[in-house]
């Protein structure tokens, strides 16, 4: 079940090319994951994709202490803190090392509910639980494959839904429009790598998530492609050529991780990395974002969001604090 990623490659274009379902999982730093055949056997990993999952015997309602009253208390790094991670990110933008970085925090929590609380309430599209490691309820899609085509949909730009004029001010927002701009740009050049006739199909739509604290409004596009005749046979490879995920890292990768990484003082893991379900015919993957990590007895929430030179400090600490929430 746990492998290395290159390991997991491999078996992914074997598992594609036999029609064998799957389900997947590699951290951000492209080094360890999981890998399994005909998930919906299994329950020790749960998952659901899009209303696809192996935990239908389960729901909210099994669970009566569960209710609106469950309180999530944060305890975040300072501003000063923070502040010293974004000056590194911003002396690189500055340098011309990347011209968009992804930067995230680690943030304590505390609430009464245990992992598997959260991942059975959760209301996500994406969401997997790994017991005793993490629970992720995910709004992004990283992304689609079937019959042929490829599409990914790219989220950038995140309001407070309840601010009057949200979806205009996030819309019309100068900073905002350059970090999207950026990461379709990317995005559309990744997809270029595996696949052709790369199109961007819808450019910044909204999508409305909603949360323990409030509704987000978050920024997205539609990217597709068409892939060659044998992609189901090398459907890991796909995968792995488009790693790591651009919204979650930034532009230029290579140098903008190196930034990321003295930033941020610490690895990710599975934060950040990507997981997804093969039905046999299609495959459908996300980003580990919305994350909720347990080390020893403790809880963390991983957030973030990008920075680009236009970024203001105070805005972007805001926002991944913002984005702490259980989405019930």
């Amino acid at each position: 079940m746990l492998y290395k990623c290159f390991e997991i490659e491999s078996l992914m274009n074997r598992a594609g090319t036999e029609r064998v379902p799957f389900l997947f999982g590699l951290d951000f730093e492209m080094e360890d994951g999981f890998f399994i055949e005909n998930p919906m056997l299994q329950n020790e990993i749960l998952f659901e994709v899009e209303g696809v999952g192996n935990y239908n015997n389960m729901s909210c309602s099994d669970t009566p202490h569960i209710t609106h009253a469950n309180k999530l208390e944060l305890f975040p790094e300072d501003y000063s803190t923070y502040k010293k991670r974004f000056d590194i990110v911003m002396e690189g933008l500055s340098r011309g090392d990347s011209y968009l970085a992804n930067l995230t925090i680690r943030t304590p929590i505390s609430t009464s509910l245990s992992l598997i609380d959260i991942f059975k309430c959760s209301s996500s599209p994406y969401k997997l639980y790994v017991p005793h490691r993490f629970v992720c309820f995910s709004p992004e899609c990283f992304v689609k494959i079937d019959e042929g085509v490829i599409s990914t949909y790219p989220m950038k730009g995140t309001i407070d839904a309840d601010i009057a004029n949200s979806e205009q001010i996030i819309l019309n927002d100068e900073k905002e429009k350059s970090e999207h701009n950026t990461i379709v740009d990317l995005l559309r050049n990744d997809l270029s790598r595996v696949a052709w006739d790369v199109v961007v199909k819808r450019f910044r739509y909204i999508d409305r998530v909603n949360s323990s604290r409030g509704s987000l409004l978050q920024v997205s596009s539609e990217i597709v492609g068409t892939l060659g005749n044998s992609y189901l046979n090398e459907v890991g490879s796909v995968i792995f050529k488009l790693l790591p995920a651009g919204s979650v890292s930034g532009a230029p990768k290579d140098a903008t991780i190196d930034i990321i990484r003295k930033a941020e003082q610490q690895t990710r893991g599975f934060y950040t990395g990507v997981a997804g379900y093969f039905d046999g015919e299609s495959l459908n993957s996300f980003v580990l974002i919305r994350f909720i990590e347990r080390e020893n007895s403790e809880l963390y929430f991983r957030s973030g969001g990008g920075i680009t030179a236009m970024s203001v400090a105070e805005n972007e600490y805001r926002e991944a604090i913002q984005k702490v929430y259980l989405p019930f």
